[in-house]
């Protein structure tokens, strides 16, 4: 299992914010798709710069500050791990576990292919049937 390229753990597809939107953007995006996180990307590359998760949201408002305003670069959590497709599952939980990150986008050939959270790795394993479908981080229809 702990060889077994990440691309078998990560779900698809994947809904983006660009850097740019506004915060009450993302939320109405995570909303709306039933999202916990999703990859914040520089639009002219399509690099990722950073990622946005329910968390993320929650110590936003706890400041106070205008989701309307406030850009989703200006509060993303930034240097998010992107790994290639074929990077063995192991390999990633072993970095997620040394940076105390959840979320993990994943890409092949210079584009997002899909995205892992801790609960993918939950969900690998949990006895078949026992995990509920709950939702899933990153995508869209989760």
């Amino acid at each position: 299992m702990m060889k077994t390229p990440i691309s078998s753990l990560m779900q698809q597809p994947v809904c983006n914010a660009g850097m740019d939107d506004s915060v009450a953007q993302v939320e109405t995006l995570l909303a709306a798709r039933r999202l916990t996180w999703l990859p914040v990307l520089e639009p002219a590359r399509g690099e990722v710069v950073g990622v946005i998760s329910a968390s993320d949201l929650v110590g936003f408002h706890a400041q106070g500050r205008d989701a309307a305003t406030t850009r989703a670069w200006q509060m993303c959590s930034y240097k998010p791990i992107v790994v290639d497709a074929d990077t063995p599952v192991g390999l990633v939980a072993a970095l997620m576990v040394e940076r105390g990150i959840h979320h993990v986008v994943v890409t092949q050939g210079g584009g997002i292919v899909g995205v892992v959270s801790s609960l993918d790795f939950v969900r690998t394993f949990a006895a078949p049937g026992q995990a509920p479908g709950a939702e899933r981080a990153g995508t869209a229809g989760g």
